[in-house]
């Protein structure tokens, strides 16, 4: 019996494998998960984007970033380094580099590493400012993990198969929040907080969750009888996703039933 081939990244048919040469093994360790080296490779990247994830966020506790920002800064190059040296070899290893670099993974992985190099270069008295936002965009490099799990993988293809279902439920969500909202800013109007119709449609987005901030509340009993069955069909629309995703389409539109 032919030993089994290795194990292909979940990118793979957009790029192409080489035929021979030092780019071919480049692409078996970076991109074929089932060899020694390939899982040893998606390990420590694996535990590389975990720690640099974890230190951008000691990066925006203040108290932590006063005590060892040197610390955090030599860290987030070291990692910058890594995911650099890692992009360039994902971009040589492969035979259609442009393919694979606007790829969504590609686009992550260039995400992962952009923002440091941008940084160098903000100009202008709003600099600390334009640095914290692109010291936010690294938090990307968690994107990086689902190429090494089936499981996001199964997730991902369950999630498309079930779009359309997805998009009708979230339709219909729309429809009440937006009609609910309407009918709000007309009951109780500016005076009780209900200043526009986003506004309201706000509301009716955090009732029907159940999430209720707090801070636009009813003053009208009509208001709040409205307000009532909004939190109770939140409620009633829980069980709903799971049951409409799960039951099979029997049902015909009478367009679909003419052709």
């Amino acid at each position: 019996m032919a030993p089994a081939s290795p194990k292909p990244s979940a990118d793979a048919p957009l790029h192409g494998k080489p035929d021979s040469g030092w780019r071919r093994s480049v692409y078996t360790v970076i991109f074929e998960a089932d060899t020694a080296g390939g899982r040893r490779f998606d390990q420590a990247l694996i535990w590389t984007i975990l720690l640099s994830v974890l230190v951008v966020m000691a990066d925006s506790v203040e108290a932590i970033v006063n005590r060892y920002g040197h610390i955090l800064q030599v860290l987030e190059w070291i990692f910058t380094v890594v995911f650099t040296v890692e992009y360039v070899g994902r971009l040589l290893s492969v035979q259609r580099p442009l393919r694979y670099a606007t790829s969504f993974f590609g686009i992550v992985d260039l995400l992962a590493i952009l923002p440091s190099y941008l940084s160098l270069f903000v100009p202008g008295l709003h600099f600390l400012t334009g640095v914290r936002v692109l010291r936010l965009l690294r938090i990307f490099r968690v994107f990086k993990l689902p190429r090494f799990m089936d499981e996001y993988l199964m997730l991902g293809r369950a999630l498309k198969a079930s779009f359309r279902k997805i998009m009708v439920f979230l339709s219909v969500v729309s429809l009440i929040v937006l009609s609910m909202g309407t009918v709000m800013y007309v009951v109780e109007g500016p005076k009780h907080g209900f200043t526009s119709i986003p506004t309201a449609i706000y509301w009716a987005i955090s009732t029907i969750t159940t999430v209720g901030f707090g801070d636009i509340t009813p003053q009208t009993p009509l208001g709040r009888l409205i307000a009532s069955l909004m939190m109770l069909l939140g409620w009633g629309c829980w069980p709903c996703p799971p049951a409409f995703l799960r039951s099979k389409c029997r049902w015909r539109t009478p367009i679909m039933r003419a052709s």
